[in-house]
């Protein structure tokens, strides 16, 4: 992996603020003309720093209000169960996040829903793909904080 410099953590700071900035906006707050920002831009897509640029929605606002946390433990511990798991949870829209996990939990998954019987839906979607020895979901009840921006 290249080492990031000041500038660059500049830039990535400023897109992950609002990357619909224009060229001009992202190199002014990072302290370099357009050009080499957007050379920086490129090159930091290019090395995989920068995966993707997309729109952050509100899920309230497109009728997504509940999100829970499912955690699964599982009896089979080996590569077969895992695919077939992983290629189950890709196939299922309301899972955004995925988990592998150390501790008494095998895997946590996150999923936004637009209500409980929703939920069920998802619930009963999953547990028919691969055989698991605990499913247990708790929901979250209000959001302190939510912030896709890494500390850099």
């Amino acid at each position: 992996m290249e080492k990031l410099d000041d500038i660059d953590r500049a830039i990535l700071r400023a897109l992950q603020d609002d990357a619909s900035d224009t060229i001009a906006e992202l190199a002014e707050r990072a302290g370099v003309s357009q050009t080499p920002c957007w050379k920086r831009i490129k090159r930091l897509e290019k090395l995989g720093v920068i995966k993707k640029r997309v729109a952050l929605l509100d899920a309230n606002a497109i009728g997504l209000p509940l999100v829970g946390y499912i955690r699964i433990r599982t009896n089979e511990h080996n590569q077969a169960w895992l695919d077939k798991f992983s290629r189950a949870i890709q196939t299922i829209p309301e899972v955004t996040e995925c988990h592998r996990m150390s501790g008494d939990v095998d895997y946590l998954v996150k999923v936004v829903v637009s209500d409980v019987a929703d939920y069920d839906r998802v619930y009963k979607k999953l547990i028919s793909t691969v055989d698991m020895a605990e499913v247990s979901a708790s929901f979250s009840m209000e959001r302190l904080k939510e912030t896709t921006q890494l500390p850099i």
